[in-house]
């Protein structure tokens, strides 16, 4: 009865999620911008990813290097969040067993950094744009592709977490869609901000 009623929360949990990560309708789209974000996605690892994510804000990006580097970045928090919390729903689940629940509270923390680094680099992003090219412009912007850097090491290191194949299957499963997920939009973020500094 136990293990029934926690593979029913996990479930609930898993389209919860979904329901809750609704991507926004594309409305009509200037061909010339969107053009721009597939050009731009292929300096990304997960080009696809990259375009999905981003085309539905191609308006507000427009031609602006900054512009899609910070989209990218609010989608890369948008994700982490989603999976952090998702994480934290994980640790509150009567009857795990003492494995999968110190794995949670171990990605928990990690991913509790990812949100913060990611968080506070949306702002040195946009401080950075109004600069011109000089040391206060490659100041912002290093601690930017910092703090990602250190974002993208956190959501890595929860999934070597629920690599463990003794693993409750299911829920190393969920855990691991979500923070991949994540993982993904901030590698293409990451890229994004290295190709913004290289031609600004």
């Amino acid at each position: 009865m136990a293990n029934f009623s926690l593979h029913f929360l996990l479930l609930f949990l898993f389209f919860h999620c979904i329901f809750v990560n609704v991507t926004q309708s594309v409305t009509s789209q200037n061909p010339a911008n969107t053009n721009f974000i597939k050009t731009s996605c292929k300096n990304t690892l997960y080009p696809s990813v990259c375009i999905q994510s981003l085309s539905a804000y191609a308006n507000t990006i427009q031609l602006s290097e900054q512009q899609l580097a910070q989209a990218a970045l609010s989608i890369s928090l948008k994700k982490a969040k989603l999976a952090t919390d998702f994480i934290s729903k994980i640790t509150k689940i009567r009857g795990l067993k003492p494995r999968e629940f110190q794995a949670a509270k171990d990605c928990l923390s990690t991913m509790n950094d990812s949100v913060y680094q990611l968080n506070r680099s949306i702002p040195e992003l946009g401080q950075s744009g109004q600069l011109s090219a000089g040391q206060d412009f490659t100041w912002h912007v290093s601690n930017v592709q910092t703090w990602i850097s250190a974002a993208l090491t956190d959501e890595n290191a929860c999934l070597d977490m629920f690599n463990n194949p003794s693993m409750d299957g299911k829920i190393r499963a969920l855990v691991r869609v979500r923070v991949f997920a994540a993982a993904q939009v901030t590698s293409n973020a990451l890229a994004l901000v290295y190709h913004f500094a290289e031609r600004h």
